[in-house]
């Protein structure tokens, strides 16, 4: 029988699994391993690599290793949510040392870079992520952690992976970048300098809006991913099996999905750029977006499913989050279905967007559906 191809495309590969098939029963589906235990052999020695569930188990390595490869990584970890893998990342930090980050991106994120700030003495310095020499002039020789996040929500500014790992590793500092909204389906984050690469796997990855799952992914593996792989065992963040299981078979669907969303989210930020009831579309897909030229170098594949609307008052934009029919009314991002949400609900008192802004999430229906839907939203709503 001749052999398979050396190298298959990564779509090819995250559609088998990494041609996963049990030797036993054939199975083409991974199996759910739910064991929070291990017996030893004979010898009292571990069987394999698995000890205790805290340390993940087969099911759970068997979606790190996917990872590992479709990321192009020396290793990935995967946390029972996004936030549970920020906070173990932003763990190793030590007081005094300096974090760069953007001022808006994911608002978990920036309320526990606060905390830290407040409770351990970490500096913290924020950049205006639209600026493209922002981020430069606020990297000190004192940074140690640099956090991007492109497209950044809710406002799908563009950052320049390639510039700002330049920047960062001029001082000596690491970057990470939160690469949630472009996947490595269309960006590849550490082929282009990051250092970490993290993902909320609730979202595309898992795809399906039934799972919560957290993933970072490392272009080398030193000591401070051992530290992180570490802390992961001692703060039980590790995701459980069965939700594993649900990432594998989200990750499985992950191109298809992606580029699908991608599609349909062109065309409704066409549909909507010059709508009268629409004061401006926020996508990095247009060409009128500022960060349009970079996004097309570095988002190969799409650029996604996220887009926002700016109503003409905040009034109307809290009304047509209401009046949707097809959309959902509700938070996250990445999902089949389509979601809406007015953000700054959402966010709170203390959120920088502006109360005109919608967030919306574009998922695989049939595009006219949602443009339709849309369209009877503002009717009423205006």
């Amino acid at each position: 029988m001749p052999g398979r191809p050396n190298r298959l495309s990564a779509a090819t590969r995250a559609a088998q699994a990494l041609r996963h098939i049990d030797e036993i029963t054939g199975a083409v589906t991974p199996a759910i391993e739910l064991s929070s235990t291990f017996a030893r052999d004979g010898d009292y020695a571990p069987r394999q690599s698995y000890i205790y569930a805290r340390d993940g188990g087969p099911t759970v390595q068997q979606a790190e290793k996917i990872l590992a490869d479709l990321e192009g990584a020396a290793g990935a970890l995967v946390f029972a949510s996004g936030m549970a893998a920020v906070v173990t990342l932003l763990e190793t930090l030590n007081t005094g040392d300096h974090v760069v980050a953007q001022k808006v991106m994911y608002h978990g994120a920036i309320d526990w870079l606060k905390h830290l700030k407040a409770k351990r003495g970490i500096k913290l310095s924020f950049f205006d992520q639209s600026d493209e020499k922002a981020l430069e002039n606020t990297i000190t020789d004192e940074t140690k952690l640099v956090w991007v996040e492109t497209p950044s929500n809710p406002s799908w500014d563009v950052v320049d992976i390639r510039a700002a790992a330049g920047a960062a590793h001029a001082v000596g500092a690491r970057l990470v970048v939160d690469s949630t909204v472009a996947p490595p389906c269309t960006t590849m984050a550490l082929e282009l300098g990051a250092d970490y690469v993290f993902h909320s796997g609730t979202k595309y990855f898992g795809g399906h809006s039934d799972i919560s799952a957290g993933v970072l992914a490392c272009a080398k593996g030193d000591a401070q991913w051992g530290e992180i792989t570490l802390l992961r065992k001692q703060l039980g963040n590790v995701i459980r099996p069965f939700d594993a299981w649900l990432l594998i078979r989200g990750l499985r669907t992950l191109y298809l999905r992606y580029e699908r969303a991608s599609e349909n989210a062109l065309k409704i930020a066409r549909h909507f750029e010059n709508h009268p009831k629409i004061a401006q579309v926020l996508y990095p897909g247009l060409p009128g977006h500022p960060g349009h030229d970079i996004a097309a170098r570095q988002m190969t594949c799409g650029f996604g499913g996220m887009l926002s609307l700016l109503t003409h008052s905040a009034s109307a934009a809290h009304d047509l989050a209401r009046f949707t029919q097809v959309f959902i009314p509700a938070t996250s991002l990445g999902g089949v279905e389509s979601l809406i949400e007015h953000r700054k609900a959402v966010e709170g008192v203390n959120s920088v967007v502006p109360d005109t802004l919608l967030r919306l999430s574009i998922g695989i229906e049939a595009v006219d559906d949602l443009i339709n839907d849309l369209e009877q939203a503002l009717e009423r709503a205006q």
